[in-house]
This record gives structure tokens, C-alpha cells and sequence, in this order.
């Protein structure tokens, strides 16, 4: 069996604030096989686009722009949730082997007025991610995204009861932290780590936060590959 390996690159592009040039030459320099954005704009589409030019980006003015980019062909479609959809992709496996699941996800923020109702939305969200992974068992999935959620929070424990945290884990074995990605404004130091890689049948051999110009995110790289390599 060839080695396997995948490279995953998490990014929220503040809604069309991120610059897309500089966004498209980092694509380029860390040379992901896959891209998940969140807060998408037309622009910033169409920039990932002419570097990975496989994939489905959907881009929108108001938040919700979602997308998942790919280096190779594989099959992306929409995954209907409660106040904003998620993205699946199925990408090659190890030879003779299932897809890995790739999912990109942006929950709610529980911060965000109507509080109450956002909760309501989160809580939804997480039931249908819940619902969708019980009725299409896999061996390997990744859910990458801006959950809104540290590792405090009840949504990241739902999440991580499936899922092992990529940064986490590869922090642990080198005995660091993982790197936060959230701060309140572009270019200011990061407060919170709320952009996560979670990973079931792989693990994560590096993870790095990478500065996105013009976002309130930082970009988190996950370097994944077979628990026995």
C-alpha cells in the first residue's frame, strides 16, 4: 500500500476582509490537498479557485460563504444544517480503501444576536452533524472548520466525544500548546483557539496557525496521515 498522506488547511476569511491575493499565495506556499473557508466572498473564491481549481466554493456577501477546495478531483456537496450548511467532500483513500470524509463546518456563534435563538442553532447544527455521522459510518473523517467553540465550550466536547482534536494531539507529543487562532481584530495577537482540525481513523503529524492578512483568523495547517505510519 502507498503511504498516505493528506494535507488540510482551515480558513474563516472574515467575510470578504481577508485579502484574496495574499490568501491565493498562501494556498500556494503551504500547498494544501485541501481548503475548507468559511465566510467566503465572491473575490476570495474566485482567488483559491485559480490555485486549487477542483472542489465546490459557494461564496455569499453576509457570513455564510462556505467552500471546500481541492488539489484533485473528488465529489463535494452541501450538507443541509440548521441556519448554515456545512460542505462534505469524499477524497481518495489508501489504495483498495474507503474515501476519507472530509467535513467543513461553521457553527453558529453563541454571542451573536438573537443569543437564544443562536444557541437554538448551534444545538441543531451539532444534532445534524451527530445524525449525518451515525447514518454514514466511515473508518477515517476529518471535520475542520470555525466551530466558535474552545476547548471549554459543550460544543467542542459533543464534537471531541467522536473525534480526536489534530492540534492537540500533535502539541501533546512535542510538549507544547496548540496554537490559538481567534483574536478581536486583523493583525492583533490571538486570544482564543476556536478553528479546529478533528480527525477519526488518521492522526495529525504537525499542526501550524499561519496569519491570514486582513482576518480575524489565523489559518490552521494539519498534516494528517495513517495511525500506523
Amino acid at each position: 500500500m502507498r503511504r498516505f498522506g493528506l494535507r488540510i488547511l482551515s480558513a474563516n476569511l472574515a467575510n470578504g476582509r481577508a485579502d484574496a491575493d495574499a490568501f491565493a499565495d498562501l494556498v500556494e506556499a503551504v500547498e494544501p490537498d485541501v481548503v475548507v473557508v468559511q465566510e467566503l466572498d465572491p473575490a476570495q473564491a474566485e482567488a483559491l479557485a485559480r490555485v486549487l481549481p477542483f472542489g465546490k466554493l459557494e461564496p455569499t456577501r453576509n457570513h455564510d460563504g462556505m467552500g471546500i477546495a481541492l488539489r484533485a478531483p473528488g465529489n463535494v456537496r452541501p450538507l443541509r444544517l440548521p441556519y448554515r450548511s456545512a460542505f462534505v467532500a469524499e477524497l481518495a483513500g489508501p489504495e483498495d480503501d474507503e474515501p476519507v470524509e472530509v467535513l467543513n463546518v461553521h457553527l453558529a456563534a453563541p454571542h451573536v444576536h438573537p443569543v437564544l435563538q443562536r444557541i437554538r442553532d448551534r444545538r441543531g447544527q451539532i444534532h445534524e452533524i451527530g445524525a449525518h455521522l451515525d447514518a454514514t459510518p466511515r473508518r477515517r473523517r476529518v471535520l475542520a472548520g470555525d466551530l466558535n467553540a474552545t476547548p471549554l465550550w459543550p460544543a467542542y466536547r459533543r464534537l471531541t466525544a467522536r473525534f480526536d482534536d489534530a492540534a492537540a494531539e500533535a502539541a501533546r507529543r512535542i510538549g507544547r500548546r496548540p496554537g490559538r487562532t481567534w483574536g478581536p481584530w486583523a493583525g492583533w495577537v490571538r486570544l482564543l483557539r476556536i478553528d479546529h482540525v478533528l480527525v477519526r481513523g488518521l492522526v495529525a503529524t504537525e499542526t501550524r496557525v499561519l496569519p491570514i492578512r486582513g482576518s480575524d483568523h489565523s489559518a490552521l495547517v494539519a498534516d494528517l496521515a495513517l495511525p500506523s505510519e
